[in-house]
């Protein structure tokens, strides 16, 4: 009987470490839902490794895209393929918030392995929205990094 508490003991303790590391991208500050965060950071790892095929894969097809342009649909893998070729930035997820059914994620800059070179924009920081619809990137949509605000007495006077 105490060799079987044990052994449940044992069970419930290993199930339960392993759970934290799965809940590991629910760390990125933010409050953004764990499994979008899970699929954004896995996109933007993949893509700063450089290996661009399976960041496209993390896309779902059809998705939109705008990366300061008007929204495009792309329709087929090699559109995607193409639009995270297009990106000559890698990048580091540090944040990630949940708005509407959007999450905003925002995106320290590095350099990346392929064709492009990120040059200035490295260590900037960078924000998108996306959609994740089952595990997939449904909508990606370049966002304007928020501005600080001004200190207090020197904005506009309402």
């Amino acid at each position: 009987m105490i060799a079987r508490a044990i052994t449940v003991a044992v069970a419930l303790a290993a199930a339960g470490v392993a759970g934290c590391g799965s809940n590991r991208d629910a760390g990125v500050p933010g409050g953004a839902d764990p499994d979008a965060v899970r699929v954004i950071r896995q996109w933007v790892d993949e893509l700063r490794a450089g290996d661009v095929q399976a960041a496209s894969d993390r896309f779902a097809i059809p998705a939109i895209v705008a990366n300061g342009t008007p929204a495009l649909r792309l329709t087929d893998r090699p559109e995607v393929v193409q639009f995270n070729e297009s990106l000559p930035c890698g990048a580091k997820l540090t944040r990630a918030e949940p708005s509407g059914r959007f999450v905003i994620a925002t995106f320290v800059l590095t350099e990346r392995p392929g064709p492009g070179t990120c040059g200035a924009g490295v260590g900037q920081t960078a924000r998108t929205a996306f959609v994740i619809h089952d595990g997939k990137i449904t909508e990606w949509r370049r966002v304007a990094d928020q501005a600080p605000a001004p200190p207090p007495g020197t904005g506009p006077i309402v």
